[in-house]
């Protein structure tokens, strides 16, 4: 179970459950009630809009600025065994990535929605940013299958560590050691480190999906086992959705399989709309991200509502105002035009003095600016945050389900 073939099935396979392989026959398929298990899969994809920082990035990857603490190989930081020996470049980590720090995207709003509307099973994500929890995903729907930040304990006596306690330490540059004296054990949060087991809640609920009317996967490259192979868990005939930057984990194969690729949030946005959810999503949003929600909502509504006539009128304005500003080139066209032979100015001057203008609603349109450090991919071994499919693992792959997986870091 998991494993099937990678081939994308033909265009002309008809589909088994779905009216077509597109959006609009996905959100007919939930309107319709058909769809009332709803399994989600997320990586470090649906993180990186947050401005959430990836590892790779020269000068200003998290990995650039650990060097300096002279580890033995970036990776080391999530070891275990070097954690033991030495916390500090975790801690210097945590500090940067700790939870607070970043605000939930339209992603992580858009599932909250689908437990709000009680249509959602399970959310399993690889990200230990917490951001489905600040965006208020119930815990118990949530499978965190590389751990988080959301708890913390000593890793000696396994007591458990207050969370203000370990904001305190984190916010002051300081390795939390355990509350009893007779322990002092090094605190961590239960992040799944190399060399240790995957969380039994993972377990636990690895075959759910088998049980799932739908599942949507985003932002994550499906290249880490045991996560990867939780799509093929779905029985035959239940449609499958990628939101992703590009067509992973053998999603594709199957005749309902429907594949958005492209950023991520965009694809949210358009299935939110096509169910007819997208203004109850912005407000959701907005509620998390007061600063960017009047954006969101009315820059765009506004370039839509502008007229011919608006055109015209904003290319009459500036050609009137450059024209003004070419008082010299008046002044001489005015001189020859009293002249008896008048002289007309060479076509170059006129091109110099009156530059092309560029159609407004165009030019004017902001492009969507993402963090400096965003990274389009893979959230494959190493690899901390991508924009839609860029995991956040970092390591070499593994190949067993017993033992940690690299860490998706999309906090």
């Amino acid at each position: 179970m998991g494993q099937e073939a990678s081939a994308p099935v033909d265009e002309s396979t008809p589909t088994q459950t779905l009216s077509a392989r597109t959006l609009d026959a996905v959100a007919s398929y939930i309107k319709d009630g058909r769809a009332q298990k709803i399994v989600v899969m997320t990586g470090a994809g649906i993180s990186t809009a947050a401005g959430i920082p990836d590892f790779r990035s020269p000068g200003t990857g998290l990995y650039a600025n650990l060097a300096k603490l002279n580890l033995p190989y970036p990776q080391a930081v999530f070891d275990i065994s070097y954690f033991r020996s030495n916390p500090l470049p975790f801690y210097t980590l945590a500090h940067e990535i700790y939870p607070g720090k970043y605000k939930p995207t339209i992603s992580h709003c858009f599932v909250r929605l689908l437990s709000d509307k009680g249509l959602l099973l399970k959310l399993f994500t690889q990200n230990i940013d917490c951001l489905e929890r600040t965006a208020g995903v119930p815990t118990e729907k949530i499978v965190e299958a590389h751990g988080s930040f959301a708890r913390q304990r000593c890793i000696e006596c396994q007591r458990a560590f207050a969370d203000n306690s370990m904001k305190e330490a984190i916010d002051r540059h300081e390795v939390p050691r355990c509350m009893y004296s007779a322990c002092n054990g090094l605190v961590k949060p239960d992040i799944v480190f190399f060399g240790e087991a995957l969380p039994e809640d993972f377990h636990r609920n690895r075959t759910l999906p088998s049980s799932a009317d739908l599942a949507i996967v985003m932002g994550t490259s499906l290249t880490v086992q045991p996560f990867a192979s939780l799509p093929g868990f779905c029985a035959e005939g239940v449609p499958r959705v990628l939101l992703n930057s590009e067509r992973v984990g053998g999603l594709g194969c199957r005749a309902d399989d429907v594949l958005v690729l492209g950023d991520c949030d965009e694809g949210v946005r358009k299935l939110a709309s096509a169910l007819g959810w997208l203004q109850e999503l912005e407000a959701l949003f907005e509620t998390h991200n007061p600063e960017k929600g009047p954006e969101v909502q009315h820059k765009v509504p506004k370039l839509q509502a502008r007229s011919l006539d608006d055109e015209i009128a904003d290319i009459t304005r500036q050609v009137d105002s450059t024209l003004r500003l070419s008082s010299e080139y008046c002044g001489s066209l005015g001189e020859s035009m009293m002249s008896s032979k008048p002289t007309l100015p060479q076509q170059d001057t006129l091109s110099d003095k009156v530059p092309v203008l560029d159609r407004p609603g165009i030019t004017t349109h902001a492009a969507r600016q993402d963090s400096p450090n965003r990274k389009t991919g893979e959230d494959e071994g190493e690899e901390v945050h991508g924009h839609e499919g860029k995991s956040a693992m970092i390591g070499p792959k593994r190949k067993s389900s017993n033992t940690a997986t690299p860490v998706s870091l999309s906090v």
